[in-house]
C-alpha cells in the first residue's frame, strides 16, 4: 500500500514579500516522512481571500490531509478560518469550547478578551479543536484540512497534536554519498541506477569547493534494503571519485 499523502499550504503576505522566512514547511516535511505520510506540494498564498479558497479546495482534494500555516490570530488579515469555513460551505461561529479556553486564559494572566482576541474562537461548525499549548488559541481540523498558526512555536506545537491521531505508513528513509565529479560526468551511470531502483528517489545535489565540482547523492525510500543494495552499486561505481 502507497503511504498516504499531504499538502501544505503557507498563508501571509510577510512570507510572499521576503519579511519573514518560512520555516513551518521544512518542520513539517521531517514530522511527516517520520510518520510515513508522503508530501506531495507546498503552496503558498497571500492573504486573499479567493486564493486560500481556491488553494484550500484544491489541494484538499488531491492529498490525503492538507495542512495550512497562518492567519488564525485576532488581526483584520488573520482569516484563514473564514476562508476554511467558505471552501467547504460551513457555516463558522464564536464557538463555546475555543472561547472558555480563551477566557480562562486571559483571565488567569490578567488580560481582557477583547473583540479582537476573541476573532481566535471562531470555528467552522463540525470542526474539531487541535490543542495549542503554547498559546491556547486553537487551531481546528476541518474534513482532511489541519490549520494551524503561522508561529513557528505554536505550529510545531500543533503539529504534534495533531500526528498521533493520523495513520501513517513506511517512515522515509534516506542515505547519502559525496562523489567529487562533476554531474556530468555522472549523469549517464546515476540514470541507469535510478531506473534499476525505479521504486528509489534518487536526487543529486551538486557542489562547487576550491574550484573542484561534485556532487552529493541522495537515495531515499521505504525498504531499508533497497537503499543499501542501490547506495552500494553506487559507491562501487565510483569508488575512485569518493
Amino acid at each position: 500500500m502507497p503511504n498516504p499523502t499531504a499538502a501544505m499550504l503557507v498563508i501571509g503576505d510577510e512570507i510572499l514579500s521576503g519579511r519573514t522566512r518560512d520555516s513551518n514547511m521544512h518542520f513539517l516535511a521531517g514530522e511527516l516522512a517520520k510518520q510515513g505520510i508522503d508530501l506531495v506540494e507546498v503552496r503558498v498564498v497571500a492573504d486573499d481571500r479567493a486564493a486560500i479558497i481556491k488553494a484550500v479546495q484544491a489541494l484538499s482534494a488531491s492529498a490525503d490531509h492538507l495542512f495550512t500555516s497562518g492567519g488564525i490570530g485576532p488581526t483584520h488579515d488573520d482569516i484563514t478560518a473564514e476562508c476554511i469555513a467558505a471552501a467547504f460551505d460551513t457555516p463558522i461561529t464564536v464557538r463555546a469550547d475555543a472561547r472558555k479556553l480563551l477566557a480562562d486564559h486571559y483571565e488567569a494572566t490578567g488580560r481582557e478578551l477583547n473583540e479582537a482576541r476573541l476573532r481566535m474562537a471562531r470555528i467552522p461548525d463540525g470542526a474539531a479543536l487541535i490543542d495549542n499549548p503554547v498559546s491556547i488559541a486553537p487551531g481546528f481540523t476541518l474534513q482532511n484540512v489541519h490549520v494551524m498558526a503561522g508561529v513557528p512555536s505554536v505550529f510545531q506545537a500543533m503539529v504534534a497534536s495533531v500526528l498521533p491521531t493520523l495513520t501513517g505508513g513506511a517512515p522515509l528513509l534516506s542515505q547519502s554519498l559525496r562523489i567529487n565529479r562533476g554531474e556530468g560526468d555522472i549523469a549517464g551511470p546515476l540514470a541507469a541506477l535510478a531506473a534499476d531502483f525505479a521504486d528509489l528517489s534518487i536526487g543529486s545535489y551538486p557542489f562547487q569547493q576550491d574550484g573542484a565540482y561534485g556532487a552529493n547523492i541522495v537515495i531515499r525510500g521505504t525498504d531499508g534494503a533497497r537503499i543499501d543494495a542501490a547506495m552500494t552499486r553506487l559507491a562501487q561505481e565510483f569508488e575512485g571519485a569518493l
